[in-house]
């Protein structure tokens, strides 16, 4: 049963989680020590970001296409309730 509720399917909004911000120490010897290591967050830190707008764009047309169903279910809801 666990299982079934960790399955993403219809009706279960996807988890779109924004990258963390790259960190750049303020010391300018700091910077050039790990320049290698921050240059990499940074190049990790865009993959991540584009990614994430690609889940938001996902997850918006899901959602919209969610809303447009739940609107045609309403209206037949209200004929069947004669309203």
């Amino acid at each position: 049963m666990a299982l079934v509720i960790c399955l993403p399917g219809p009706g279960f909004a996807e988890s779109c989680l924004a990258p963390s911000r790259p960190f750049l120490p303020s010391d300018s010897q700091a910077a050039r020590d790990y320049a290698d290591i921050i240059r990499g967050d940074f190049e990790d830190y865009i993959q991540d970001i584009q990614s994430y707008f690609r889940c938001l764009d996902g997850e918006r047309a899901r959602a919209f296409e969610e809303a447009r169903e739940v609107s045609e279910d309403y209206g037949r809801f209200l004929q069947l309730v004669g309203d």
